[in-house]
């Protein structure tokens, strides 16, 4: 990958993605566009950021970057409460931001997606999308929206012939990003940041952080009774420290 487009990278586990490409000998160039403005900390000489609202309704801002042979989408956000107590604008505005803007991307680089040419693309998810999530339920929902959109489109992508894939990056909380009001700290963020730029090398289409330590028996769980699985994961959050209850 020698040029690489991260949408979100501002901070978090984008920012991890592009200080860890920018590092790379063979990384030339490594793009970042996010509302936030780059911290001076974080800047190097192979990072050009810009600033960019994804809710905007124009993106020929994107037309720039038509010489990348990557593109990771990191943007999105969300808060913990429980449905009856989010707003109808906090509805509106996840999936304008969650879900929409990956989805345009995704269609303004598909030539290069659906190309002979090696392209690499990778969009964080959220292990929220593969089940139920309470007190997430916006942020799921946006989140298994993703999940559906990549898996389809990388099944027309397979019978297209090409062998560039979407990767579907699908964590569960990840320490030392800057989710849910947290900072970021990219001395722990940087061992993941490097294994999600190995599966997006490798072209793989899906990545379950802690998959086998944790995740598979969740799955599996929820899979087997989803109903059952879905009041565990709201007493689990209730009990977790990360509900605000007043």
């Amino acid at each position: 990958m020698k040029k690489i487009l991260v949408v979100g990278g501002a901070n978090g586990i984008g920012l991890g993605i592009a200080t860890e490409m920018a590092m790379r000998d063979d990384c030339q160039k490594v793009y970042i566009v996010d509302k936030a403005r780059l911290a001076d900390e974080y800047r190097h000489e192979k990072i050009e950021s810009y600033e960019f609202d994804l809710t905007q309704p124009d993106y020929s801002f994107f037309d720039r970057f038509t010489d990348i042979d990557a593109l990771m989408i990191t943007a999105g956000f969300g808060h913990l409460a429980l449905f009856r107590d989010v707003n109808e604008q906090y509805i509106i505005s996840s999936f304008h931001v969650n879900t929409l803007p990956i989805l345009r991307l995704v269609k303004r680089f598909y030539g290069k997606l659906e190309g002979k040419d090696d392209f690499y693309c990778g969009v964080m998810v959220s292990i929220a999308g593969f089940m139920s999530s309470p007190f997430f339920s916006v942020y799921g929902a946006t989140k298994a929206a993703l999940k559906i959109f990549i898996e389809s489109v990388n099944v027309e992508l397979e019978r297209s012939g090409t062998t560039n894939r979407i990767l579907n990056v699908s964590p569960g909380s990840l320490k030392g990003t800057s989710f849910i009001h947290g900072q970021t700290d990219l001395a722990i963020i940087s061992p993941m940041a490097r294994l999600i730029i190995n599966h997006l090398e490798l072209k793989n289409d899906l990545f379950i952080p802690q998959y086998e330590e944790v995740f598979k028996n969740v799955l599996e769980r929820y899979h087997n009774d989803f109903r059952a699985e879905g009041l565990h994961a709201y007493d689990y959050k209730l009990n977790s420290g990360r509900i605000n209850r007043s």
